[in-house]
C-alpha cells in the first residue's frame, strides 16, 4: 500500500513537495539511496535486492527529476517475458518518459514523475496507459491510482478501506500544516521539513492504526507486511534537495533522517 503525496504550489519558492511512503514485505532485502547504476551514474537512489531496481529514482542536475513507482492493479503481465517494475523510475528520467516500453510486459502500476515545473501520473492497468497532470494543492497517490480513482482497482474491502482511510487523515494533516520551503541550504531534515516532519513520522498513530502513515501487519499469510523507508523531496529554481528515512524514523530531532541530494 504505497503512497505518495504531492504538493504543488507555483508561487512559492519551492513548488513542488514529494512525499513517498514505500510499504513492502518485510522479508524483501534492499539497500539506501546511492549511486547503484554505474550505467546511470548521475541517478541516486534506494536499491531492490531482488530485482536490482528501485521505488524511486533521483536525478539532480540543471534540471532535477524523480520518478516514484507505486504497484497498481489490473491485468498482470505474461510470466514469460514479465520485467522488473523497478526498471520503469530508472528510465523515466532518464530517458524523459515510458511511452517507448512494451508496457505490457509489466505487472500494472503508477508512476509519478516529478520536476520544479510540475508532476504528473503514469498509470498502466494492463491495457493502456493513462497520464494525467496533477493540479495546483495537494495530490494522493494510492495503488488504486491517483485520488484512489483508477479504473483499475482493487477488489480487497479491507485495503481499500485502509488506503482511503491513511489518504484522508493525512491529507488534513499536511492540508493544516505550515507548507515548508526546504531550500537547498536548509540545514538538517527538521529545519528543512519543519511542521510535516512529525506528521511525515508517523504522527503519533500506532503502526496498526487503519490509518497509520508508518505502518506493520499481518494479514494472516505468514509474512509480515509494512513501511520499509520515508522520501521526501522538494524541487525550486536552485535544484533539488531529497531526505530519507528507513521506516520508523522520527523523535524529537528527527532520528534516522539524512540528506541524499
Amino acid at each position: 500500500m504505497c503512497t505518495a503525496f504531492v504538493s504543488i504550489e507555483p508561487s512559492s519558492a519551492v513548488p513542488v513537495l514529494l512525499l513517498s511512503v514505500r510499504d513492502e514485505y518485510a522479508g524483501r532485502r534492499w539497500s539506501p539511496p546511492d549511486h547503484h547504476w554505474p550505467g546511470h551514474p548521475a541517478v541516486v537512489g534506494g536499491l531492490d535486492l531482488a530485482a536490482g531496481g528501485t521505488w524511486l529514482a533521483v536525478e539532480p542536475g540543471a534540471d532535477p527529476a524523480a520518478a516514484c513507482l507505486l504497484n497498481g492493479f489490473g491485468t498482470m503481465a505474461p510470466a514469460r517475458g514479465r520485467l522488473s517494475r523497478g526498471e520503469l523510475p530508472l528510465t523515466a528520467i532518464r530517458a524523459g518518459g515510458i511511452g517507448h516500453l512494451d508496457l505490457t510486459r509489466y505487472d500494472p502500476f503508477h508512476l509519478v514523475v516529478a520536476r520544479s515545473g510540475g508532476a504528473r501520473v503514469l498509470s498502466w492497468g494492463g491495457s493502456r496507459l493513462e497520464e494525467r497532470e496533477l493540479p495546483s494543492g495537494l495530490s494522493v497517490v494510492l495503488n488504486d491510482g491517483l485520488e484512489g480513482a483508477a479504473q483499475d482497482r482493487t477488489t480487497s474491502e479491507l485495503v481499500r478501506s485502509l488506503m482511503a482511510a491513511r489518504a484522508a487523515r493525512f491529507r488534513a494533516r499536511f492540508g493544516a500544516a505550515e507548507r515548508p520551503r526546504p531550500l537547498p541550504d536548509a540545514g538538517t531534515t527538521e529545519q528543512a521539513w519543519g511542521a510535516w516532519l512529525p506528521i511525515v513520522s508517523g504522527d503519533g498513530l500506532a503502526l496498526d492504526d487503519p490509518a497509520a502513515l508508518i505502518q506493520r501487519r499481518d494479514f494472516g499469510d505468514g509474512r509480515i507486511w509494512g513501511s520499509s523507508s520515508i522520501s521526501l523531496l522538494a524541487f525550486g529554481p536552485a535544484g533539488v534537495r531529497y531526505d530519507f528515512g528507513p521506516a520508523p524514523v522520527g523523535g524529537p530531532a528527527g532520528d534516522g533522517w539524512r540528506r541524499i541530494v
